[in-house]
């Protein structure tokens, strides 16, 4: 009698143990299942702030930094395509503004302004100027013409930024380290401002505003 009492009781314990731990799993499952919705919701309230701090604001911010983007991208595209045609013209139009510039020329290399190839050499006190093979001599202060021209420069290939007539007058002010320096005056027969106007003299002349 005993005995049977005996297995029953643990029977009883082991019931109660197999109880014990389906109620801990139940609970366990029931906190997990409270921390996923707690982490659902706290995202969701984030989400809505962050709309809530955009609002009309941002949306006009986020505009106003792409137009931005657009445009700075827009002037990186215009100045990488710009292109520059220089033709031969009929002198005689009016070219009532004059930019200066000082300049230098390498010795006895042929530099290219527009379509004419200028050449120069030095040789005691006077230099040989070669401008499209009409060869000259030059003395300290005496001038030598570039005859009229029409410069048309354009960007992203269709856009007009400069149609003129020009002409340059170049003053011989000496030689130094095999370059000959001049004061150079760029006659125009429009407003043209600097930026594109340096689109018609290469670097190597190192043309410098005065």
């Amino acid at each position: 009698m005993a005995d049977i009492t005996s297995r029953d009781d643990e029977k009883s314990r082991e019931l109660a143990k197999e109880t014990g731990r389906i109620e801990e799993q139940e609970r366990q499952r029931e906190r997990s299942q409270a921390k996923e919705t707690g982490r659902k919701q706290g995202q969701e309230e984030e989400r809505a702030r962050e709309k809530q701090k955009a609002g009309p604001g941002g949306k006009w911010l986020m505009t106003l930094i792409w137009l931005i983007v657009l445009a700075c991208i827009v002037v990186v595209a215009a100045f990488l395509t710009l292109s520059v045609s220089v033709t031969s013209t009929t002198p005689g139009d009016a070219l009532p503004f004059t930019t200066m510039y000082g300049v230098s020329f390498p010795e006895g290399q042929t530099i290219a302004i527009g379509d004419s190839q200028i050449n120069v050499l030095s040789y005691q006190n006077e230099l040989i100027s070669d401008i499209d093979g009409d060869r000259q001599k030059l003395v300290l202060g005496e001038n030598r013409m570039i005859t009229e021209r029409r410069a048309v420069i354009k960007t992203l290939g269709i856009i007009t930024l400069m149609d003129t007539n020009f002409r340059i007058s170049l003053i011989y002010k000496g030689d130094r380290d095999n370059r000959a320096y001049f004061d150079m005056a760029v006659q125009t027969s429009k407003q043209v401002p600097d930026i594109l106007l340096k689109n018609l003299l290469p670097a190597e002349i190192d043309a410098r505003p005065m």
